[in-house]
């Protein structure tokens, strides 16, 4: 009761609730326009949380990254277009319900679903981080190069039909990491004697040019990408509650799934949209309505997404490992401020974490608030050029990679990140393996130097202790399935239909 009068202290600033309802507003925004992606304006607001206070700072990019979730669904409705690359199922029966004239009812499920997924999720954090967190106490150096390591072979094995893509640029990813100066040995690694490069590839610019500055590469060189816009029919935007009612099951099978997810790195909304909607297919009693306006198709949808928004925060939190590149932003947030995310983190500032759940609670109400009544004048917004806005976050871009350290050079990496990552997008190939290579890659390297040395180099280290043998299984396991189904599929493939 104490830690949770704390957090309402926390919370309860002017600074932190302005910076849930400016975060959620924003995220909301974003996801109402179609081709703007939440990644990227996180990544531009992320030097400015740098010089908030920890909880503040990270409210606001937790706001951003909830709200655009919610906001995604509105286009994906209204217009058969995604608003958010994880609104694309929404898409499968929300459009055909606005064609219907029930464009109102699909916002409205899909409002519910994504509030009801998202309490869900932050439950799942309320309960799971601190148990896992003392597990965490449980874990030497082997045990978090295990991690670190199934954490990236996670993240890898997620881009089912581009692993061997993604495995590059997780390589390189790490190979990026080790720029800089080593300091156990105080040597230059690829620094070429240029002083710029001495504190390594520094992390803001990169995420800024992938993400911000990229997208804004591909709006800006986009031909006839203006948004219409759409109208609003159908009855009000209150009746979501009791459609979901209507489907508990589905609501409580998805957000589990959804919080699962959220664990595993680099799963996270695609992989429970997927599973979500398949299941509540298979298990529906009208199948053949789904893809022609079923609602259990948005609640699924909706429902598992939002789920991860929160749980997908437990790795960070209980181990210090990022899931996904939002995670990566936030643990640069904890470490600016001498946050160490892990069991310290629970037991030295115990009331930063309960102000944490507080504010993804009052978060997840205001977005919906928000929409249930502002929906009719957020519709406006698909009307904003898509070229304008690429020029905008162009600017900001640069803006931000410049403003962290004040160095020029910061903004050329920024530049040099974003001509990569318009390469990247036109070749569908991902990018987030490389931002987690970077952040895992020297967590790896230095916990498995850490236990080579405690060792006296002896590799049995990691498979003679409980918990790193586990990780270490789970890793040759996860290696196993993916090769043994990838072959499965070639040989039928490859195989003759037999003649009947």
């Amino acid at each position: 009761m104490e830690t949770l009068l704390l957090g309402l202290n926390e919370v309860g600033t002017l600074n932190v609730m302005l910076a849930i309802v400016i975060g959620a507003l924003i995220g909301v925004t974003i996801g109402s326009i179609p081709g703007l992606e939440p990644a990227g304006v996180i990544a531009i607001l992320l030097p400015l949380s740098f010089s908030m206070e920890p909880l503040a700072g990270v409210s606001l990019l937790l706001g951003v990254y909830g709200g655009a979730w919610y906001g995604g669904a509105i286009p994906a409705i209204l217009m058969n277009t995604p608003g958010t690359p994880v609104a694309v199922l929404t898409t499968y029966d929300g459009y055909p319900m606005t064609l219907k004239g029930e464009g109102k009812k699909a916002l409205s499920i899909a409002y519910t679903s994504s509030f009801v997924g998202g309490i869900i999720s932050v439950l799942s954090l309320v309960l799971l981080a601190p148990a896992l967190s003392q597990v965490a106490r449980l874990f030497g150096s082997a045990e978090f190069a295990m991690l670190s390591a199934l954490g990236m072979i996670f993240v890898v094995l997620a881009h089912r039909k581009h692993v061997v893509e993604a495995a590059m640029m997780l390589g390189l990813g790490i190979f990026l990491g080790t720029i800089g100066l080593d300091r156990s040995f105080s040597t230059q690694v690829y620094t070429f004697h240029q002083e710029w490069l001495l504190n390594g590839i520094p992390l803001v610019p990169a995420v800024i040019g992938l993400f911000a500055m990229s997208q804004a590469f591909v709006l800006l060189s986009a031909r006839g990408n203006d948004s219409s816009v759409t109208k609003l029919e159908g009855e009000g935007l209150f009746g979501g509650f009791f459609v979901l009612m209507k489907h508990k099951i589905t609501v409580l099978r998805s957000a589990a799934l959804g919080v699962v997810m959220g664990l595993l790195p680099g799963v996270g909304e695609f992989g429970s949209q997927f599973f979500s909607y398949t299941l509540a297919q298979k298990f529906s009693k009208t199948p053949k309505l789904f893809g022609n306006g079923a609602p259990e198709g948005i609640i699924a949808s909706e429902t598992s997404n939002n789920a991860v928004t929160a749980s997908v925060m437990i790795p960070l939190l209980a181990f210090g490992i990022p899931a996904d590149a939002l995670m990566a932003m936030l643990l640069a947030v904890f470490m600016v401020h001498n946050y160490v995310p892990g069991p310290t983190l629970f037991a030295e500032r115990p009331e930063f974490i309960s102000g944490l759940y507080i504010s993804l609670f009052l978060m997840n109400i205001v977005v919906f608030v928000y929409l249930t009544f502002a929906t009719k004048w957020i519709v406006n917004l698909t009307r904003i050029r898509g070229r304008f806005i690429g020029a905008f976050i162009l600017v900001l871009g640069f803006v931000g990679s410049y403003s962290q350290n004040y160095q020029f050079s910061d903004a050329l990496i920024a530049l040099g990140f974003a001509v990569f990552g318009y390469i990247l997008r036109k070749n569908d190939i991902p990018a987030v393996p490389i931002i987690l290579g970077l952040v895992l890659g020297p967590v790896f390297l230095t916990r498995f130097r850490q236990a080579m040395g405690v060792a006296d180099g002896d590799l049995s280290i990691f498979i003679s202790r409980p918990i790193s043998l586990t990780l270490f299984s789970m890793i040759v396991l996860s290696i196993t399935v993916y090769l043994w189904s990838t072959l499965k599929a070639k040989r039928q493939i490859s195989s003759p239909s037999m003649p009947h």
